[in-house]
């Protein structure tokens, strides 16, 4: 069993870790390739986070039908509809705010 952990750790670190080693590095790069490349990513992460916080209510909606009446797997689907809710709202206000913060740099350093 810790063979398998540590295979698990090993592989994930690789995964991981890979991308930083084998690329290669931009000295003097465009600011606008930059920006373009940041808002990308950010729009990703974000559609990647939309994405699991949409099963993850889906998962709290199909406990909460299923507890039948049992306190505690009802309390669990609350909290994961909840944090599954808060997960979304954390993700979209992190949309607006790097939404507010390019914008803003765009007109202070002109592009």
């Amino acid at each position: 069993m810790r063979k398998r952990a540590s295979i698990k750790f090993f592989s994930l670190y690789t995964a991981l870790g890979l991308p930083f080693v084998l690329t290669h590095f931009a000295f003097a790069a465009d600011i606008s390739s930059v920006d373009s490349f940041i808002q990308s990513l950010i729009q990703v992460l974000a559609g990647l986070a939309g994405l699991i916080a949409t099963g993850f209510f889906v998962i709290g909606g199909f406990t909460y039908i299923t507890s039948s009446g049992n306190p505690e797997h009802l309390d669990k689907a609350k909290r994961t509809l909840f944090y599954s809710g808060l997960g979304l709202v954390i993700t979209i206000g992190a949309v607006v705010i790097s939404s507010i913060v390019t914008t803003l740099a765009t007109n202070a350093f002109g592009k």
